[in-house]
């Protein structure tokens, strides 16, 4: 006795893999000048792309550290500028097996920007500069799904109406619905 129902695979692009990493690192800055006090620290130009590698992504960037600084006792300012480049493997906490290793794409996003948490003068004059970041990374790739279908299109010719009616939720208790949603 065969079931009326049959499987198919289809073949669709998926979000294969997922990752997040956050990541505290100190960078090493050696004014011209010996700094007496630091007056700001900060990060701009900021640039990254994503690549595959290994069981991971690596998030490939560059960005720039301005430190205005103090010297001469106080008595005079100045900005230090220095362009750093990192590489930062972000493992993938989820990972589909199944997907077409050569249809891969990735993508990186930056969801804490580098931000300059903390920067102190050392005894010779270089300045120490604490930076936080984060990155939430993606793999698409083609995967395959199973999907159940009827042979025969016993329902091909009926219309179906996904849509709702505005009164459809109004027996539902709010306290049971998922705050995820």
């Amino acid at each position: 006795m065969s079931s009326k129902y049959q499987s198919r695979e289809i073949i669709t692009k998926a979000i294969c893999g997922k990752g997040r990493k956050f990541s505290t690192v100190t960078h090493t800055v050696t004014p011209p000048h010996k700094p007496s006090s630091i007056l700001g620290a900060w990060i701009i130009n900021h640039q990254y792309e994503a690549v595959a590698a290994g069981d991971g992504i690596e998030v490939i960037g560059t960005y720039d550290i301005n430190i205005w600084y103090s010297y001469d006792k106080n008595s005079q300012t100045e900005v230090a500028k220095e362009t750093v480049s990192y590489v930062e493997n972000v493992p993938l906490s989820y990972l589909d097996s199944r997907h077409r290793t050569s249809t891969v794409e990735v993508t990186a996003e930056a969801t804490q920007e580098p931000s300059t948490v903390e920067a102190s003068v050392s005894g010779d004059g270089r300045v120490a500069i604490r930076v936080e970041r984060e990155f939430a990374v993606e793999l698409v790739a083609e995967t395959k799904l199973n999907v159940l279908v009827v042979p025969g299109g016993e329902d091909g010719d009926k219309d179906f109406d996904f849509g709702s009616e505005l009164g459809d939720y109004e027996d539902l208790d709010p306290d049971l619905l998922d705050d995820e949603l």
